[in-house]
């Protein structure tokens, strides 16, 4: 029996071409990706808008699950305009407002030698109402450790690709953090320059122009944060795509993580513990408050993604449209 306890409405979801009960479910051990990682996902967000739940840039998150799966060396069961038909069916059989969904493609139950010869291929998608990612209280901003761990480096995979294996690192570190009293991880490329959070990317805020990095700095190029570009500019803000150190997070007058799932958290701390054997030395960012610049983002996206900026109509695709 599954409850959906940590998934609040979800009743049901999808599979395989066909709509399943919640608590409905069969996963054999034997299958490939249960142990070797071997699937790829998105992270997609409905809201709740003036015309119904409307998806966020769904086209964008297709076509980055299809190029993930090519990654992964996956021939996908249906196409792109297939999947979109069945993620809105999903959270519409959910009667879903507001939603994450997650789409997973993985190599099934066949072989279990690394090379998945006898593997099918599977598709589910599933749908339930998830709020603030970092909790309610991470809108007042959040306090981030440095983890000694390094992010799987760009040369060693397609960054613009999410393989659910690579995310065992994000799983790790972002237990490490918490075990360390902080409110989420922050991780550093091989050559010690930032890269990315577990699962979302970073913007600092310098002498008004924001700054973030890119998939050469072993991060993956999100969607929210290739948003929050086209946002910032269309506010007047300058922007720059470049390396960031730690020097320069450290000395932001603001910094925020964006991801999906986080959508835009303001971060006010980054303690340093990338050396385990040197000290650690908490940095404030700023003013240790969520900054101005930080907060307008996290209004203009909320506007975006809720249909109430025109400017911004053509990345909602809605869900009863």
């Amino acid at each position: 029996m599954f409850l959906n306890t940590h998934f609040p409405k979800a009743e049901k979801y999808w599979y395989m071409g066909k709509l399943l009960d919640w608590s409905e479910a069969g996963c054999h051990p034997m299958m490939h990706a249960l142990h070797y990682g071997t699937s790829v996902f998105e992270g997609i967000r409905a809201y709740s808008t003036a015309r119904g739940p409307a998806i966020f840039r769904l086209p964008e998150h297709v076509d980055r699950l299809l190029l993930s799966a090519g990654a992964a060396k996956m021939k996908s069961p249906y196409n792109k305009d297939e999947i979109t038909d069945f993620i809105k069916l999903t959270v519409r059989e959910n009667k879903l407002e507001s939603c994450y969904i997650r789409p997973l493609l993985f190599f099934s139950y066949g072989n279990l030698g690394l090379v998945p010869k006898a593997c099918p291929v599977e598709l589910a998608i599933s749908a339930w109402e998830w709020g603030a990612y970092l909790g309610e209280n991470a809108a007042r901003g959040i306090n981030t450790f440095i983890v000694p761990w390094r992010r799987v480096h760009h040369t060693q995979f397609n960054m613009s690709a999410k393989l659910g294996g690579v995310y065992v690192q994000s799983t790790i570190c972002g237990l490490e953090a918490r075990e360390e009293g902080f409110d989420e991880a922050v991780f550093l490329n091989f050559e010690g320059r930032v890269a990315e959070g577990p699962g979302q990317n970073i913007y600092i805020v310098k002498d008004g122009t924001l700054v973030t990095n890119d998939r050469k700095e072993s991060a993956l190029e999100g969607i929210t944060r290739t948003s929050l570009l086209e946002i910032a500019r269309d506010l007047g803000f300058k922007t720059v795509v470049g390396p960031i150190t730690k020097e320069d997070l450290f000395g932001a007058d603001e910094a925020f993580f964006c991801g999906t799932a986080s959508e835009v958290i303001p971060i006010i701390s980054v303690t340093d513990g990338s050396d385990p054997a040197g000290p650690r030395k908490k940095n404030t960012v700023g003013e240790g408050l969520p900054g101005p610049i930080a907060l307008r983002m996290v209004g203009a996206y909320k506007e975006a993604v809720t249909g109430r900026s025109p400017r911004y109509e053509k990345w909602l695709t809605y869900v009863n449209g």
